[in-house]
């Protein structure tokens, strides 16, 4: 995969959409007259960024919180320069001076802080390494900070960056004199790190992001990729179906760990009637969660997909002109984790139905249009 250009062109929230969708692994550099920067990604999520535009490094971060003492920091400093490629954070790691867990939870808000300060920058070049996930040399970024365990949404991040920039505007201060107006933005990150914050749920933080640019789909293909976009926030595998009157043709997929997974699950096509399970939820027009119930049609999908039978699996019937017309099947076998709260996503399949009666309308109007 080759993404290099210049951000007058493809803004960096499109760039993250493009290597989330894409379930990307790599480093994202970024060059311009503000600094430099890179992000790296892990199955589309971000575990790691850092860029020179920010006045204090991970390492300054640490200190100012009063994580660490002034003089382990110094002592942190001198071992640097004598191995220049290890990060601050993982030399404090091995001095015992902090933990893992600590350095987790400052990790996160300084990536949010790092793509908040990245969604500032008008110009710049940037420049994707495919499964290149080493920091070090790539950028004139020399403290690399700390890589996540577990990576966080590029959308959740997306919104964040927007929600600081509101905040940030409207926290302004006056000086003595009256006259000079500044914008006091390190108050916005200052956090108490011993408290927790409570995220929000990744199915709302998704239907926020992703609900504006289902307004003006420019095809029913674009929004079926919406579609996936959103399950894959929230899901570690899906599978999108088309629905005929009697036939179920794979359409789209993500997180499936089987070879050339597009063309394969391009190539399935069966009857839905000779699967009592899946033909009621198309009948009955509702999303279905639990267990998926076996016949001979659920049999022939999980062979298809591979790694056997999820625990549970989460469907949902897209409804264009009172029929289902797409079916995404959804679980999380790979790591097993439960299925939590999805009415975001219910919501935006909605949304969809609606989109892409819209989207044929328009395609009638014009066939007529021709025709006359």
């Amino acid at each position: 995969m080759s993404l290099v250009g210049r951000l007058e062109d493809l803004g960096l929230s499109d760039i993250f959409q493009i290597l989330s969708i894409g379930k990307k692994t790599g480093t994202l550099i970024l060059k311009g007259g503000r600094g430099s920067a890179f992000v790296i990604f892990k199955n589309g999520l971000v575990v790691r960024a850092e860029t020179n535009d920010i006045d204090t490094n991970f390492g300054e971060d640490l200190l100012k919180a009063g994580l660490v003492k002034d003089t382990i920091y110094n002592l942190a400093l001198e071992v640097k320069k004598k191995l220049p490629e290890k990060s601050l954070a993982e030399i404090l790691l091995d001095f015992g001076s902090i933990n893992k867990e600590v350095l987790e939870k400052i990790t996160r808000k300084r990536i949010e802080r790092v793509i908040y300060q990245l969604l500032l920058w008008q110009e710049g070049d940037f420049q994707f390494e495919l499964d290149d996930v080493d920091p070090n040399r790539k950028t004139e970024v020399t403290e690399t900070g700390w890589e996540l365990s577990k990576g966080m949404s590029p959308e959740y991040l997306l919104m964040e960056g927007a929600r600081v920039h509101d905040e940030s505007s409207q926290t302004i201060s006056v000086t003595p004199e009256g006259h000079d107006i500044k914008i006091d933005e390190e108050k916005v990150w200052e956090e108490d790190w011993g408290t927790e914050s409570v995220p929000e749920r990744q199915d709302i933080v998704s239907l926020k992001a992703l609900t504006q640019e289902l307004r003006f789909p420019n095809s029913a293909s674009e929004i079926t990729l919406l579609i996936l976009r959103f399950a894959s926030n929230i899901f570690q595998r899906g599978v999108l179906f088309m629905v005929g009157d009697k036939e179920i043709v794979g359409l789209g997929q993500f997180g499936l760990e089987i070879e050339m997974a597009d063309e394969k699950i391009r190539e399935i096509k069966f009857d839905y009637d000779e699967s009592p399970f899946l033909k009621k939820i198309i009948d009955e027009k509702r999303p279905y969660k639990g267990e998926m119930i076996k016949d001979l049609v659920t049999d022939l999908l999980i062979r298809e997909i591979g790694q056997g039978y999820p625990d549970e699996v989460a469907i949902f019937p897209v409804i264009t002109e009172g029929r289902v017309v797409a079916l995404l099947l959804c679980d999380n076998l790979t790591t097993g984790d439960k299925i939590g709260e999805t009415e975001g996503l219910e919501i935006f399949i909605d949304q969809a139905g609606l989109a892409l009666e819209k989207s044929l309308l328009q395609r009638r109007l014009q066939e007529m249009e021709k025709k006359n």
